[in-house]
This record gives C-alpha cells, sequence and structure tokens, in this order.
C-alpha cells in the first residue's frame, strides 16, 4: 500500500518536526490522568503503548500516496466501456472535530476511458482517505477527484453512506442516523440516464445529498 516505513522512526518523526513516540505515549497518559485515573495503575501501564499502535493503524493513511496506487493500469480491455462499479466498500475514518469513529460504506465507480485499474485499488484509494482525520463531505470528493485526476475516465462516481459515533455516542444521542454525501462528475453528473444506472447498480433508490 506504498507505507512509508522509516528506518529509524524516532529520528524521522524529530526531522519532519512531529513529536517522537515517547513524547506520544506521554501526552496519552496526560489524557488518562485528566479523565481521572491514574496510568500507573496495573491495567493502565501499557494503555499508552498501546493507544500509540492504534494510532498508527487508525491513522495509517497520511503514510500513503493514493495517485501512486492508481498508477498502474491495464489497457488490454477488448473495447470495454460500461461502467466499472465496486460495492459495499467497508469504510473507517475519524471525525476531525471529535477524533470518534465514522463507520459506513463507499460505492465508487468509473467509465472507462481506454484503460482500467486493478479493483482493489479502488478500495485502497477509499482507505488511504479514509484513514485520516476527515468529514464526510471532503473524503468523499478526495476519492472522486483523485480517480478522475489519474484514470481520466469519462465520469467517476462516489457515494458514501456513513454513521458517525460524534452523534450517537455524545452530543445529540442519535443511534441509527446515517449521513449519505456523493461526488458524480463527467457522464455520471452531466447524464441522466448513467446516473440512474449507476443508482440502480448499488441498489440506491434514494436521492443522493448535495454533491
Amino acid at each position: 500500500m506504498n507505507i512509508v516505513t522509516p528506518a529509524d522512526p524516532a529520528s524521522a518523526a524529530a526531522s519532519q518536526g512531529r513529536p517522537t513516540r515517547e513524547e506520544a505515549e506521554a501526552a496519552v497518559r496526560t489524557l488518562l490522568r485528566w479523565a481521572g485515573d491514574d496510568p500507573g495503575r496495573e491495567g493502565l501501564r501499557g494503555t499508552p503503548e498501546r493507544v500509540v499502535r492504534s494510532y498508527e493503524e487508525f491513522f495509517a493513511g497520511y503514510a500513503i500516496d493514493p495517485v501512486t496506487l492508481l498508477e498502474r493500469t491495464f489497457e488490454e480491455i477488448d473495447g470495454y466501456d460500461e461502467i466499472v462499479l465496486l460495492r459495499d466498500i467497508r469504510l473507517e475514518s475519524y471525525c476531525e472535530h471529535h477524533m470518534v469513529p465514522i463507520l459506513g460504506r463507499a460505492h465508487v465507480a468509473y467509465l472507462p476511458r481506454r484503460r482500467v485499474v486493478g479493483i482493489s485499488k479502488l478500495a485502497r484509494v477509499v482507505e488511504a482517505y479514509a484513514k485520516r482525520l476527515q468529514i464526510q463531505e471532503k473524503l468523499t470528493s478526495q476519492i472522486a477527484n483523485t480517480i478522475n485526476d489519474v484514470l481520466q475516465p469519462r465520469g467517476v462516481a462516489v457515494i458514501i453512506e456513513a454513521q458517525h459515533q460524534c452523534m450517537t455516542t455524545r452530543g445529540i444521542h442519535k443511534p441509527g442516523v446515517s449521513m449519505v454525501t456523493s461526488r458524480m462528475l463527467g457522464a455520471f453528473r452531466n447524464d441522466p440516464s448513467t446516473r440512474r444506472e449507476f443508482l440502480a447498480m448499488v441498489g440506491w433508490s434514494r436521492p443522493t445529498e448535495a454533491e
């Protein structure tokens, strides 16, 4: 997934102005104390290290270049020019306002122009942008715009439906509410029949929200 793994993560972090692992773990201890607990007690001694390891996984997208993921394409497609759709891509992201999970699914489609990309790469592009601090509207646009810029297809369509834990576990406390965003480019925006075909393929009977 083109993840950058420095030979010396501590020195690499310092050279980029990022906190070291030790500083990150110390910050977790501070938060534990702020929450009212004792980071030195048995059950919490390993928590700072585990949290930092978890953050490396949660935010792995910062080390992935989505453009590179799409650069290898295939031109031997025997003239195929219909919709290519990857449906129900599981999505895990994190709200940049509260740093809590955004959980949902994405549908990603494009109309090829002489070349296609491996389908796993579409899912990896979703993950590369999702594994960052996000708002859903920006995430939707980033996925669609990158596919459009790199592949230069005749059209791109992305729909994301997700539940935001900042709404379900805090604040207004409304479980079961999902947010839908879409981004339609090229033929999916300009040709109503192409748009309808895509929506039918994903089983979408409701209108999509603002693009």
